[in-house]
């Protein structure tokens, strides 16, 4: 009996698992015909940073302060507070200009994740745009870039947003926590100023492309290929027909095209660089990188952040994409296939994790 309970049970999970599979995967495909359009469905959200971190700071003083102390300061703010806040009314009434302490600087704080395609740049589109008409003299943009970089005209476009950025007259900052290498650094050396994690990994200023041939393999089997082009070099190299010498030095042309293209977008965003010597496909540390002039300041977005707080008004900028219920039911579907596979995992471990 106890070896039929046994596998009901497994049977029954593996059910759930196949069932979970199945979900996840309809899902998936549903996602994927979406149309575009589809895609710039969602909404903007601001977080005020402020309040985050006075918040955290609370939590913390009401377990390590000083009970009384800490309450009588608190009781000194918020008298403060409202005195502060009834002589701004005051100025308000009769016209008055309101100081550069009732009005401080805002810094608005982006997230870019860049994959292959960059396709958080349809999000940076739409926060960029967003804030841009509620700007003010002397307010500045911190973009937290993590990117190892991909497709050229993906991160040409990703940039170009940035550039909305500058030509509004407004600080740029990037700070790279991780990675901004290729096109990360592309979209990086926009800013006025790159501030770098010690560690951080940047440049690979540099153009790679490659591909399988299957010529030989096709050719093994009698397999024939034909692609028809009009024009001579509408193709230069394919994976399934044989490469020609003159195909190869016409892609390496290109490729080299495309690095000059970059090599110029690099110098002219950040002049002072040796572009000679920095575009040679190689990546720099931190420190190294700082040495090199490929970022100006060691520093983590963190700190950049807090260094802000005390005197600034902080705020945190994203587009959220409106789920529907596919995208919704794959989220589900994923949960349950992970939590599945643990269960199933750990039974096998005889319930034990690491």
């Amino acid at each position: 009996m106890e070896f039929i309970y046994e596998y009901g049970l497994f049977l029954a999970q593996a059910i759930t698992l196949v069932a979970a599979v199945l979900i996840l995967v309809a899902s998936l495909v549903s996602i994927g015909q979406r149309q575009r359009a589809d895609q710039h469905e969602g909404h903007i959200e601001i977080r005020d940073l402020n309040e985050k971190y006075k918040h955290i700071s609370d939590t913390v003083r009401d377990v390590i302060d000083d009970p009384e102390v800490l309450k009588l300061e608190r009781k000194n703010a918020r008298k403060d507070e409202k005195a502060k806040s009834k002589s701004t009314r005051k100025k308000l009434k009769k016209g008055d200009t309101a100081t550069a302490d009732e009005h401080r600087k805002r810094l608005y704080v982006m997230n870019f994740d860049g994959d292959i395609r960059a396709s958080a740049t349809e999000n940076l589109r739409e926060e960029i745009s967003a804030i841009l008409p509620q700007v003010r003299p002397g307010d500045e943009v911190l973009v937290n870039l993590e990117s190892p970089g991909g497709l050229v005209h993906s991160y040409g476009l990703a940039a170009s947003q940035l550039q909305r950025i500058k030509s509004a007259g407004v600080p740029l900052v990037v700070a790279v926590d991780k990675v901004a290498a290729s096109g990360g650094y592309m979209m990086a050396c926009v800013a006025d100023r790159i501030i770098a994690a010690p560690f951080a990994v940047l440049g690979s200023i540099g153009v790679l492309a490659q591909l399988p041939n299957f010529h030989r393999l096709l050719k093994k089997h009698d397999i024939d290929f034909e692609l028809l082009t009009a024009g001579e070099y509408k193709r230069t190299l394919t994976m399934f027909g044989e490469n020609t010498d003159r195909g190869r030095e016409k892609f390496v042309e290109e490729l080299e095209e495309t690095h000059d293209l970059f090599k110029g977008f690099v110098s002219a965003n950040r002049p002072s660089l040796d572009i000679s010597k920095v575009a040679t496909g190689e990546v720099w540390y931190g420190q190294n990188a700082l040495s090199e002039g490929l970022v100006d300041e060691l520093q983590t977005s963190d700190a950049f952040i807090q260094s802000r707080l005390a005197d600034w008004d902080v705020f945190d900028v994203r587009f959220v994409h409106k789920k529907n219920w596919q995208e919704k039911l794959g989220l589900a579907a994923e949960g349950t296939l992970e939590r599945s596979f643990l269960k199933i995992w750990q039974r096998g471990q005889g319930g034990n994790t690491y």
